[in-house]
Formats: C-alpha cells, sequence, structure tokens
C-alpha cells in the first residue's frame, strides 16, 4: 500500500525547519513585513487560493459565512488551473515533506482545511 503524502501547515512568520521539506506559499497575497529571504518559500500557488473576492467576501463575516465560504471556495478549487496545481502539490507531497505556508492568523479557521481536504482527495484518472 502507498505511503500517504504528507502535509504541513505553518504560519509564514515560524522560522522554517529542516523537516519542512518543500514550503508551498498558499496565499493571495504575500505576507506583510515578511522577505523573501524570510519565508524560505520555494514556491507561490495562487491557484489553489480563494479568489479575492471571495477573500473579502468571508472575512467580511467569517462567523456567519463559513459553510457558504468553503462551498464557494470548492467550487473555485473545480475550476482547470486549481485542479493542476492540486495536482502538483500533490506530486510533491509524494516526493517527501510539503509545508503549506499561510500568513493567516488561525488557519484552522482559514481556507487551509478545505484545501487538505481537496488535497487529501483521490485525483481523478486524467490527473498528471
Amino acid at each position: 500500500m502507498a505511503q500517504r503524502p504528507r502535509y504541513l501547515v505553518k504560519r509564514v512568520y515560524d522560522d522554517p525547519e529542516p523537516g519542512d521539506g518543500r514550503r508551498v506559499l498558499v496565499d493571495r497575497l504575500w505576507p506583510r513585513g515578511v522577505s523573501k529571504q524570510q519565508a524560505a518559500i520555494d514556491e507561490w500557488a495562487r491557484d489553489v487560493t480563494p479568489s479575492g473576492d471571495l477573500r473579502k467576501w468571508y472575512h467580511a463575516s467569517p462567523e456567519t459565512r463559513r459553510t457558504e465560504f468553503e462551498r464557494k471556495y470548492r467550487i473555485e478549487l473545480g475550476a482547470d488551473l486549481a485542479q493542476e496545481a492540486l495536482s502538483h502539490l500533490r506530486k510533491q507531497a509524494a516526493l517527501g515533506p510539503l509545508t503549506l505556508v499561510t500568513a493567516t492568523k488561525d488557519p484552522e479557521h482559514s481556507h487551509l482545511p478545505v484545501l487538505l481536504d481537496e488535497l487529501d482527495e483521490t485525483p481523478t484518472a486524467d490527473s498528471r
């Protein structure tokens, strides 16, 4: 049986560690006050982040919009570019640890749980 890919989630403000493996920024915007060197980001995966409009809509009232945000974000993740980016991240994770890096203050109540759920789904037969 094949081993499941390993995904880690870290805030960009935390120091990088050797066990992070490949570090991928999964935020739409670059984190404020963080240089590229400090972030130690290998890749910026904008195509798997919520659109600017969806992000702004959700942040206006996260307590009441969570369920609808998740539904809309999953629709965005179904787009071709997002599917290609998800496939790419799955391939990277299959090679070793993959750390999803975010500036979000509360990753558990952000887009990250939905993204992790989508990454854990079995890719379709036509995924490359």
